[in-house]
């Protein structure tokens, strides 16, 4: 059950949502059709949103995934960041798109760019549903995303609270 008295607004609809994805899916295809592309989903909240762009990409590629700490239980980024699960993948010479849920601090996103750009890929490209620009610690270039969203902290459609919420349909604010 959500516990609607500390759920806040309602922040990207599922609609909005399903455009973005449709207009995401539009620039990757156009930027990778004739390329070996690497969909790389970051775990456990990018899930969701990798699942529809794979749905809305007309087109052929190859997944993989990496898993990640850096939250801990709290709802802040500790700054260490914690591979939990790596690549099955050896990216060497493949065109990579990196994608998250969510930029929030820049740390994580920083450090997995570094790690990976390390390992020779032909390109590597940054896609996120969410960027979250006044939390900025470590600046990060972002290629393809959804929308700039307040820093509030956000719940839904893979966004969680010490692993609730990740299934709603959209994205609303936490008023905890």
């Amino acid at each position: 059950m959500i516990d609607r008295p500390r759920m806040g607004r309602i922040l990207v609809t599922e609609e909005d949502i399903a455009g973005a994805i449709e207009e995401l899916a539009g620039a990757i295809t156009r930027d990778y059709l004739h390329k070996r592309l690497l969909l790389v989903g970051v775990l456990k909240g990018s899930f969701i949103f990798l699942a529809d762009l794979m749905r809305a990409l007309p087109m052929e590629f190859e997944v993989d995934f990496l898993a990640v700490s850096s939250y801990g239980g709290g709802t802040t980024s500790s700054g260490t960041v914690r591979i939990l699960k790596d690549l099955d993948t050896n990216i060497q010479d493949r065109h990579v798109l990196l994608v998250e849920d969510i930029v929030d601090s820049g740390l994580t996103l920083s450090y997995l760019m570094r790690m990976l750009k390390a390992r020779r890929p032909a390109s590597l490209r940054l896609c996120s549903l969410l960027d979250k620009p006044a939390s900025r610690k470590k600046e990060v270039s972002i290629d393809y995303l959804g929308f700039t969203v307040p820093s509030e902290f956000l719940v839904g459609y893979g966004l969680d609270l010490q692993e609730k919420y990740r299934g709603l349909p959209y994205i609303a604010t936490w008023q905890g």
